[in-house]
This record gives C-alpha cells, structure tokens and sequence, in this order.
C-alpha cells in the first residue's frame, strides 16, 4: 500500500471518528434537554416569553412617537397586544378631539388590555441585544423592576380596589431604555389631559392650604409675640412695686413717684 493510500485512510479513519464524536455529543444534549426539560434562553424575546408566557413581542421603533399623542385616550395601544403589530401605528394620527376616559369606547379598549403584556423593541436595540447578552439582561432586569413597581402600586382612592389586575404596554428606545408605556386597570386609567386637569386642581388646592398655614403660622407668631410682651411688661410692674415696697416713705413718694 501506498503513502498516499495509508494517509487516505487515516483521513478517512479521522473524519469517521469525528462525525461519531459530534453525533454522540449531539446526543448528549438532547438527552440533557429532555431529562431537564429546559429549553436554552437565547434571545431577549426568550427571556420576555420565558419570564411571562403569553406576552406580546414586535420590533418596531415607536420612541419617535410624541408623548401627546401616546397619552391620548383615543391612541389605540390595544393593537400593540399581538405579536404581528401593524407598522401602520407608526404614523396613527387622531380625526378628532381627545374623548373622555369615561368614553365607552375607551373603557372597552382599555378592558381589552388588562391581564396582558406586550413590548415593543427597536430594531436597532434587537441586533445590539443579539450581539450583547448582558444588555439583554440589563433591559430585561429594567422592565422587570417597572412592572414590579405598577404591580405593587396601591391607590388610596375610595371605591378602587387594592392592586387591580393590570396590562401593560412598554416600548422601548435604541438604548433599552422605556420611551414609552401604557399601564391599564381595572379600577382606573388615566390620560394625559385629565391627568393634566387633575394635577392642576391638586397644585390650586395646595396653593390654597399653604396660604391658611402661612396666614396661621403668622397668626400664631403675632400671637406668642404679644403674650412675651405682656409677659414682659407685668415682670416689669412686678419688680417696680417691689422695689417700691422696699424703699422709706420720704423716697416713696420724692423720688420714685410724683
């Protein structure tokens, strides 16, 4: 046999016990997987479905649409909540004025919402992601800890129930940052120009209860002042008479007192 023969067949001798070795490692894995019955988390989508199964996923850049817009009650962030969003959202604009939250149509669009969870990724942040898993990470521990936040909100108004089921719509920037979001409830919902309306009622009220504690406060001080003035004065007529007791009669009336 020939050099040429013998290194032929110890190529092929090589390439046969390497194909062994990567099906057997192959299988290995599988088997692994299938006794621990874990699938391997690779992507930032995994980790958001992993962490809340039956959540939304799109990738979309929505963190150049304006605020005033977002925060309308008629913006339709229920269309968020599939994973085949339109792209056409990009661009919604409205045909009208703003409607009330109490709006029927509102509240309708608002209960489709609750109990459900949909976010929004860039595509510029995906690709970084895909390439940085401690990025990944990152963004996901942010939104974590901003749904951990609204879940554990308690609102102190009569007549709501204590942390409502909530749905959330989070839409995130290029750096991973959240450009925008949308927390509904069953027990309240705001919107940008009510909440608007609200805050400025609360800032009157304010204004009004720190002018009384300005005008009491004031009060008071006058108040003490004159008492420490009284105070003072009847020390001062205390110690005279008492000097005058103390003095002869002749020095009473010459000296002291006319």
């Amino acid at each position: 046999m020939s050099i040429l023969g013998i290194n032929g067949m110890l190529e092929r001798v090589y390439q046969n016990t390497l194909k062994n070795s990567k099906t057997t490692a192959g299988n290995g894995t599988a088997f692994k997987e299938k006794l621990s019955g874990a699938k391997e988390v690779t992507s930032f989508e995994d980790m958001w479905k992993s962490k809340f199964p039956g959540a939304y996923y799109n990738v979309m850049d929505t963190s150049k649409i304006d605020g005033s817009l977002w925060g309308r009650n008629d913006y339709p962030w229920e269309k968020y909540f599939t994973d085949n969003a339109d792209k056409a959202l990009l661009n919604w604009k409205p045909s009208g004025a703003e409607p009330a939250m109490s709006d029927p149509k509102v509240q309708a669009r608002i209960s489709s919402t609750i109990g459900k969870k949909s976010i929004v990724v860039p595509p510029a942040l995906e690709e970084k992601m895909k390439n940085d898993p401690q990025l990944a990470q990152e963004v996901m521990n942010r939104v974590e800890n901003f749904i951990s936040t609204q879940d554990s909100a308690v609102i102190h108004s009569k007549g709501y129930f204590q942390n409502p089921c909530k749905g959330y719509l989070i839409a995130l920037d290029e750096n991973g940052e959240i450009a925008h979001s949308c927390v509904t409830s069953e027990s309240i919902s705001v919107s940008s120009s009510e909440f608007a309306e609200a805050n400025k009622k609360r800032r009157e009220v304010q204004y009004q209860l720190n002018v009384e504690k300005n005008k009491k406060a004031e009060y008071m001080r006058i108040l003490e002042e004159s008492a420490l003035k009284r105070n003072l004065l009847t020390k001062a007529i205390n110690n005279k008479n008492t000097v005058k007791g103390m003095l002869p009669g002749a020095y009473k009336s010459n000296f002291f007192y006319k």
